[in-house]
């Protein structure tokens, strides 16, 4: 089942992010390359495709897990999660109707 995976950025986590930018998209494209990954992104804090010093408000993930748990256990070994990147990260069920 897929599940969505958002997490909610703390103030003036940009640097933070850029530390552990590179371990979590390392996740990210260990789920890609075993096609449970549907869509992964950041959300700028202003609407600007590149907000620049802004920086972003949090994240979007959906992914295919075989549970709600196992979602929040990957969910929760976010190395953003580590890093303090995220003041909370909710974990829910997601049902994909289009496209």
């Amino acid at each position: 089942m897929w599940y969505l995976i958002e997490g909610y950025d703390v103030a003036d986590a940009l640097p933070k992010r850029g530390e552990a930018r590179p371990a979590h998209l390392a996740r990210l494209h260990e789920l890609r390359d075993l096609g449970r990954l549907l869509l992964a992104g950041p959300c700028p804090a202003i609407d600007a495709e590149d907000p620049g010093p802004a920086g972003f408000s949090g994240s979007l993930i959906v992914a295919e897990f075989e549970s709600l748990e196992a979602a929040r256990v990957w969910a929760d070994a976010d190395p953003y999660v580590a890093a303090g990147v995220y003041s909370r990260v909710d974990v829910r069920p997601f049902r994909k109707v289009l496209p």
